[in-house]
Formats: structure tokens, sequence, C-alpha cells
């Protein structure tokens, strides 16, 4: 598939990204400089223009942003593989009304390219189960994703 440059998230994705999803979330390590790559699923579009994801506050992601708020964003589904660049930025350090100490991380976005390899699509989407209580990681999956909303 052709790779395609946006400046923006296309309303495919931004209606993917109305829910928890699984994505993969590219940083700079603030001690070695090398890439880090973490899995995240707390995201949200707020518009097309600004996603927003949760995080443990101790997390070293946020520690990754502070020295270089420079990001990329992976994300799989509408039949395809893309890569989300933006400036990442501490919205707040402790969410309100979710237990957890979650921090709420706001990315600007600068480009949304396909990045999925040529005459391929992805024809299952990744998917996963949460392995604690069901009904309590419901309860705070709803608390999260309405915290990076509001």
């Amino acid at each position: 598939m052709a790779e395609t440059v946006a400046n923006s998230l296309s309303e495919e994705l931004f209606q993917l990204l109305q829910q928890e999803r699984f994505t993969t979330l590219g940083t700079i390590d603030h001690e070695n400089g090398a890439p880090s790559l973490s899995a995240i699923s707390w995201v949200a579009a707020i518009d097309k223009h600004t996603i927003r994801f949760a995080v443990d506050n101790r997390s070293r992601i946020i520690q990754n942003i502070s020295k270089t708020p420079n990001v990329v964003l992976n994300v799989i589904g509408a039949g395809s593989t893309y890569a989300i660049n933006g400036t990442a930025g501490l919205l707040t350090e402790k969410m309100e009304d979710v237990p957890l100490k979650l921090a709420n991380v706001e990315v600007k976005i600068e480009s949304v390219r396909d990045i999925m390899f040529y005459g391929s699509r992805i024809s299952v989407e990744p998917q996963y189960e949460k392995t604690y209580d069901k009904n309590a990681a419901a309860k705070l999956d709803a608390q999260v994703m309405t915290a990076l909303k509001g």
C-alpha cells in the first residue's frame, strides 16, 4: 500500500481511537538516547489533531517525553498500520476520579503515515484480554477513558 502522509487523523482513524485500543508508543530513552518502545491501551483521539493517553505516572515514558517530547504512536486497524508522529506533553501528573496514579499525556499530531508494506493489508486486528478481575477492569477502563476525554 502506498504511504499516505497527512497532518491529522482521517475520520476512520479518529473513530478507531474513540475506545481503548492496543497501541505501541515509541519514545527516546532519557538516559541513553536509544529508541524505546512501549505497549499502551488507554488511548483516545480528542480531535483529529490531538491524541491523549494514560500511563502510570512513574513510567519511564514520562521521563522520556520530559527530555525529548517527540513520539510515534503505532496504530493497527482499518486494514493497515499507521505511524502517528507528534509532540507529547504532560497534561496532568495524576488524573482525577481514577483510583490509580495515572498521568494524562497529550500528543499534538504532526504527521500520519500509512506504513504497511506493499501488497498487503491487515486481515485481523490485534486483540488482548485483561488478566485480572473483568468487572474491576471494565470499571477502571471506563474511568480512565472518561478522564482522558474530559
